[in-house]
Order: C-alpha cells, then sequence, then structure tokens
C-alpha cells in the first residue's frame, strides 16, 4: 500500500508555477492575479479561502480578498464580481460556497467570466469540460487527475466507481476519467443515494472515488484487494481525545480500507492540497492567455 501525498505532489505543482511566476515578473509581464469573495465568516469557508491566499503568496502570484457580511444583497455580490469581471489586472475569480441561503449559488457562478472563472463552475465551462475543448475545468477533480497523473497510475480500461454525483466533484470527475485522455480512458460508474446494491458494485473497482461526505462510509468489505482509493470527503468528527474536541474524517475508514489497497489518499493531506494546486494552475493558465495575447 502506497499513501497518494497529496501535499507532495501539490509541492512539485508549486515550484514549477513559482518559477513561472519569477519568469513572467523579469520579463515585465503581469503575474497572476486571483480575487477571492468571502461572503459571511463560516468557518470552514475561512480556513479554505486563507488557505488559497496563502497558496498564492507562496508562488509568487497576487491575491485579493474582498468580504461580504452574509447579510449582502445578492445584487451587491453581482456588482462586485462585474466590477472584477471588467478589471483586466484580475486573472481568476472565486466566490467560496456555501452562499446564504437568499443568494442564488447558480446565479452568482454564472455571473462570473468563464475567462476567469477558475473553479471551474460555470456552465460554459462544464460544457466545454464535457465536449473536450479547452476550458477550467473544476478544481477538486482537477486535482485528483493531477493527482493520478504525477503518481503514474494507470486508468486506461480500469473500471471506476465513483460515490457522489454533484456537480462540484462527482459528476465532473466522471466524465474527466471516461475521456480519451490519460489519465482517463476508465469504464465509469457513479453511485448516489438511489443505487442499489452499492457495496457490490464498489467491489468491482479499481479505481473508487469517495465524495459522499459521509464520514468513514466505505468499508473494508467494499473494496477489492489492490484497488486504487481517493478520499475526497472532509468531514469534522467528535473527538474527545483531541485538544481540538474534533478530529477530520474522509469518506472512507482508513485504518481497515489501507491495508487492501494499492494506493489510498489520506485525509486531512490528500485531495485537499490537490484542489488548491488545481486552482493556481487554472489561474496561470488565465494570465498566461492574457500575457499571449
Amino acid at each position: 500500500m502506497q499513501i497518494l501525498d497529496g501535499k507532495k505532489a501539490a509541492q512539485s505543482i508549486k515550484d514549477s508555477l513559482k518559477l513561472e511566476a519569477a519568469q513572467l515578473s523579469a520579463q515585465g509581464k503581469k503575474v497572476p492575479h486571483l480575487v477571492a469573495i468571502l461572503v459571511g465568516n463560516n468557518g470552514a469557508s475561512e480556513t479554505y479561502v486563507s488557505a488559497k491566499v496563502k497558496a498564492c503568496a507562496e508562488v509568487g502570484f497576487k491575491s485579493t480578498l474582498i468580504r461580504f457580511d452574509d447579510s449582502v444583497a445578492a445584487f451587491k455580490l453581482t456588482e462586485q464580481i462585474a466590477e472584477m469581471n471588467a478589471d483586466p489586472d484580475v486573472d481568476g475569480i472565486l466566490v467560496q460556497q456555501p452562499l446564504p441561503g437568499h443568494i442564488s449559488d447558480e446565479d452568482v457562478i454564472n455571473a462570473v467570466d468563464p475567462n476567469k472563472d477558475v473553479d471551474g463552475f460555470h456552465t460554459q465551462n462544464i460544457g466545454r469540460m464535457v465536449q473536450g475543448l479547452p476550458a477550467f475545468i473544476p478544481a477538486t477533480p482537477y486535482g485528483i487527475m493531477l493527482l493520478l497523473e504525477y503518481y503514474k497510475i494507470e486508468t486506461r480500461g480500469r473500471h471506476a466507481v465513483v460515490l457522489g454525483r454533484s456537480n462540484i466533484v462527482g459528476r465532473p470527475i466522471s466524465i474527466l476519467l471516461s475521456r480519451n485522455a490519460d489519465p482517463g480512458n476508465c469504464t465509469v460508474t457513479i453511485c448516489h443515494s438511489h443505487t442499489k446494491n452499492i457495496k457490490e458494485i464498489c467491489r468491482q473497482a479499481d479505481i473508487l472515488i469517495a465524495a459522499l461526505g459521509k464520514p468513514g462510509f466505505v468499508k473494508e468489505d467494499m473494496v477489492k484487494e489492490g484497488s486504487v482509493i481517493i478520499d475526497v470527503g472532509i468531514t469534522r468528527v467528535s473527538d474527545k481525545s483531541r485538544k481540538s474536541g474534533y478530529r477530520l474524517s474522509g469518506d472512507v475508514d482508513f485504518e481497515k480500507v489501507a491495508p487492501k489497497c494499492s494506493f489510498i489518499t489520506p485525509v486531512p493531506g490528500g485531495v485537499g492540497p490537490m484542489t488548491i494546486a488545481a486552482l493556481l494552475k487554472n489561474t496561470f493558465r488565465s494570465c498566461a492567455m492574457k500575457n499571449y495575447e
């Protein structure tokens, strides 16, 4: 069993991006600029956004954090997005999810210029991805593909089972794994809350992507020997033995499942760092397109 170390793979990507950003700066060209918009003070969102801002600083990107109270009117938020769309210095715009209930996620996502949609959620980018055209790919699925590539995991002809059908992870990763590319060329099955015989289907998987948000859902009797396990889930679980009072748990029962795998991602330190690395790659690509126009 080998750990798919997302921190190590992400650092490799960041090292490369840092060098490329330094080269742009030395040539007098603009360096990538990411704008993050945070609505409210959700603790998890604060953590995620601060990690993205920190990552930008690590690789020499410019970043701007714009905050709104959770009572902000939807039109105020879209006005701010329109301003960032029009700013030629801004290469990437991300609006941290989740948003307050009175604001439509879909309206906000589609208010972002598709050419600055480095989260890859805009319907135009999703459509282009489905068609195999150049697009900004959603950061978590893109990060998973980059992780498979880094560790040279064989995917061609393999059966990939995806647990979860969200627009953020499940659906996009199923499309990416089935593409005629490397990594890719998998036969893909998507499972969800209405799937029958889910245990039997999971046991057929050469590659299992768990993206349910249900801590410890995947047990040892659900995976076959030698499979590759990608655990996307990350949930705070009460743990009185910890000083913080909680621990982070993935969707996979790591301790019992790991011995059966050829490769497995840890939680934390697996998919999370790769999501940020993928976001940085998307931001750099957006900037590069402007530099070469």
